[in-house]
């Protein structure tokens, strides 16, 4: 079911989501203060391409994770999440899309805190 629905992700959103998150990360490398925030920005473009069987455990960081963390909550992190909730929200709308839209919530959760995430 994982496969199946990781398809269904890839071709109906999924790589646009990726590219999307890519093209942040990318954006983000351009200066040095922000090749941290980048390379969180590649890893979570990586689980967004493919999704389903993955889970995120939260909150393994250390000090310099908490400094990284509450930086990227106030400059990126806040409207990552508030996206991924309000395209969450539209996904669970229909039955259909509940899988899909719980995904996002996921994406949601790592969008705002991604320093010290670990995704297995």
């Amino acid at each position: 079911m994982n496969f199946l629905g990781n398809i269904i992700w890839l071709v109906f959103g999924g790589i646009i989501s990726a590219i999307l998150w890519a093209s942040a990360g990318i954006i983000l490398c351009v200066t040095i203060i922000g090749i941290p925030f980048g390379v969180q920005c590649f890893k979570i473009s990586i689980f967004v391409l493919w999704p389903f069987g993955k889970e995120i455990e939260l909150g393994n960081f250390g000090v310099g994770g908490l400094i990284f963390n509450i930086i990227w909550i106030f400059l990126f992190g806040w409207e990552f999440a508030i996206a991924h909730i309000i395209i969450g929200v539209i996904f669970c709308i229909t039955i259909i899309g509940i899988p899909f839209g719980l995904q996002h919530f996921k994406f949601a959760r790592l969008g705002l805190i991604p320093f010290g995430a670990k995704i297995y």
